[in-house]
């Protein structure tokens, strides 16, 4: 990660520096309370969001797994509709982070990251939304936009290496003012400081909205109040979270004062939340490792439908299909109808030789679930894989997989090398680029494509309009040479 600090901070200064280009130079930035739009626009705070997290796309430093990417996004958006901060929510975007570090972080334009290690290190479901909702707060007061202190100045150039300094949460101190630029070093301990001064209002917006969710309020403070309980054993070593939200006794018994103001709730802890905490710790562990600890916590007496479905998991990425089953089935007969518990048994069916086996049930499943993208996906490739190119692409096209756009536009490319078709590969391929913030890789893909004289009249005219969408689209200093023609 500290390779990636580097980088993601040598990468948001040229971001920044390609923002600020409209403001040029240095501008006054507001006090608290003054309109945040004096510091950032919206339309600035989403194009640096989307500039930083195309970076960790960039360096595969985002889980890229739909069923784990659903699942945050459904809870992300069930607090956002309930949101207490009024009014209608921002386009949130949300995304796991391939870090076992304890962390979860608020981007300008809506952009909330959370770590794996923080997925995994939360005790039950209202803790994770607690922090989601936490983060959402951040960026539904525009905290970013509104964090200059009065009389100070600085760029947007500065505030993207300072961005990806407090996502990186790095324990070294020295490390991240090395990292910014000459002069700016002050800036960055002013920034952190302010940021601390607006955790009590997420704090407060955040576990009301937790409320009216239907969690229990309560999970923000005890998550907080465990770790910083824990953090007295780390020494220097300091889960990143609190670096980056700063805890102490009057903080946690505030939170926790402002949740006893609400009913006592109880709030049961989803299936999809046990599954998701132990998809997340398989899928972002070696598959030897996994093993042994579910195998470990079975032999201990915790032989959880959660943990039977972790051991199957983790065994299915060994080819160990015959023992993965038989770890699954207790967790089947549970849950007969649980999607997720389906499409690892329709996996495991496809390892051991059943397709048609595997496919009849994830048809099923679509039928049960037609919203659900992470079925319709691992669906769209199964039939990709049984040589059902076309029916793949129908099924794709014909259902919502809007929380995994990007994923839909690769198989769809997929599907469409295996069916010939040389324009809609390239369509969807430049889509997918697109959706992870490689628009330069999108525009050198439809203009590969343009050059081929195979293409219709038809396909040229589609490509050439996409092209010139993600044209308009690329922030000036990125277009590389006058307008195509």
């Amino acid at each position: 990660m500290t390779k990636f600090l580097a980088t993601a901070l040598a990468a948001a200064a040229f971001f920044g520096c390609a923002i600020a280009s409209a403001q040029q130079g240095v501008v006054d930035l507001p006090q608290l309370g003054e309109p945040a739009d004096a510091a950032m626009s919206p339309a600035q705070e989403v194009a640096l969001g989307s500039r930083v997290v195309s970076e960790f796309y960039a360096y595969d430093a985002i889980v890229e797994d739909p069923e784990v990417t659903d699942y945050v996004n459904t809870m992300g958006w069930k607090l956002a509709s309930n949101s207490a901060s009024g009014g209608k929510p921002p386009h949130f975007v949300f995304f796991v982070v391939a870090d076992p570090r304890i962390n979860a972080f608020a981007l300008p334009g809506g952009f909330v990251g959370v770590n794996a290690g923080l997925i995994t290190a939360t005790r039950n479901e209202s803790e994770l939304a607690g922090v989601l909702g936490h983060e959402e707060a951040h960026v539904t007061q525009r905290h970013i936009a509104r964090s200059q202190q009065e009389g100070e100045a600085g760029n947007i150039a500065t505030w993207a290496a300072i961005l990806a300094a407090i996502i990186a949460g790095s324990a070294n101190p020295d490390l991240i003012i090395a990292a910014l630029a000459l002069g700016q070093a002050s800036m960055y301990q002013r920034a952190v400081n302010y940021t601390r001064a607006h955790e009590i209002e997420a704090d407060r917006i955040g576990i009301r909205t937790m409320a009216t969710a239907g969690y229990d309020p309560d999970g923000m403070a005890s998550f907080f109040s465990r770790l910083e309980q824990q953090s007295r054993l780390y020494g220097n070593r300091v889960p990143e979270i609190l670096q980056t939200h700063p805890v102490n006794t009057t903080r946690v018994s505030e939170a926790k004062a402002r949740a006893g103001a609400y009913k006592d709730r109880e709030h049961r802890d989803t299936i999809d939340y046990q599954l998701m905490q132990a998809r997340v710790r398989v899928i972002t562990s070696e598959a030897r490792d996994a093993v042994d600890y579910f195998s470990g916590e079975i032999a201990n007496g915790r032989a959880t439908v959660a943990n039977r479905y972790g051991l199957a998991l983790a065994m299915t990425q060994q080819g160990r299909y015959p023992e993965a089953m038989a770890a699954l089935e207790p967790a089947l007969e549970a849950y007969p109808r649980q999607a997720n518990i389906n499409m690892l048994q329709a996996k495991l069916l496809i390892g051991e030789g059943q397709t048609p086996k595997a496919l009849a049930l994830y048809d099923r499943m679509a039928g049960i679930y037609p919203r659900y993208a992470p079925v319709l996906l691992d669906y769209a490739s199964a039939l990709i894989g049984a040589n059902r190119a076309a029916d793949a692409r129908q099924l794709l096209l014909s259902h919502d997989t809007s929380f995994s756009s990007f994923e839909a536009n690769r198989l769809l490319a997929q599907a469409a090398h295996e069916l010939g078709n040389t324009a809609e590969e390239a369509f969807q391929t430049a889509n997918y680029r697109f959706e992870r913030g490689d628009l330069i890789g999108a525009r050198e893909q439809l203009d590969a494509a343009l050059r081929l004289t195979t293409l219709s009249s038809q396909d040229r005219a589609r490509l050439r309009a996409r092209r010139d969408e993600i044209w308009e689209q690329t922030p000036p200093e990125l277009r590389r040479g006058p307008r195509p023609t």
